[in-house]
């Protein structure tokens, strides 16, 4: 094996120190604005026996008055459920947030009816020793679409 010369190592520490770089500022920011390299937390995990699962979900209430899910994916609505998730704190705040999810959503199914209100929603599953115990669904914010 030939040894690596000064420039290849150099080059090499310099890709590495700035994965490292681009993984903490994810991390530390909590965004994955530069997706892979976003906060540790959006790979999957086991949850305690005992704990709370929270499923963040948008719903939309259509012109022809149906109320639907809009799937939190790039390719549906314009954007990932993780990217929601990181800004819960903020769209409750300030709902109008939302007009996002909905224009992604509407550029996306140009032959569906007109969003006319959305929400931000969780399901919230209790765990007990590992086995559900309780549903619900809880209402974060909801935003009416100015016409």
């Amino acid at each position: 094996m030939r040894p690596v010369s000064r420039t290849a190592l150099a080059w090499r520490v310099v890709v590495a120190l700035l994965g490292i770089g681009l993984l903490v500022n994810g991390s530390l920011r909590m965004s994955d604005d530069v997706w892979p390299f976003g906060p540790m937390s959006q790979y999957a995990f086991s949850p305690p026996a005992d704990h709370t699962i929270l499923i963040t979900r948008v719903e939309g209430r259509l012109a022809d008055g149906r109320r639907v899910e809009l799937p939190l994916r790039v390719s549906t609505a314009g954007i990932s459920r993780a990217e929601v998730e990181a800004r819960i704190p903020a769209i409750v705040a300030e709902p109008s947030l939302l007009r996002g999810v909905v224009q992604g959503w509407s550029s996306r199914h140009p032959a569906e009816p007109a969003v006319l209100q959305v929400w931000l929603v969780q399901d919230v599953t209790e765990l007990s020793r590992g086995r559900p115990t309780g549903a619900s669904r809880e209402e974060l914010a909801s935003w009416t679409v100015p016409r």
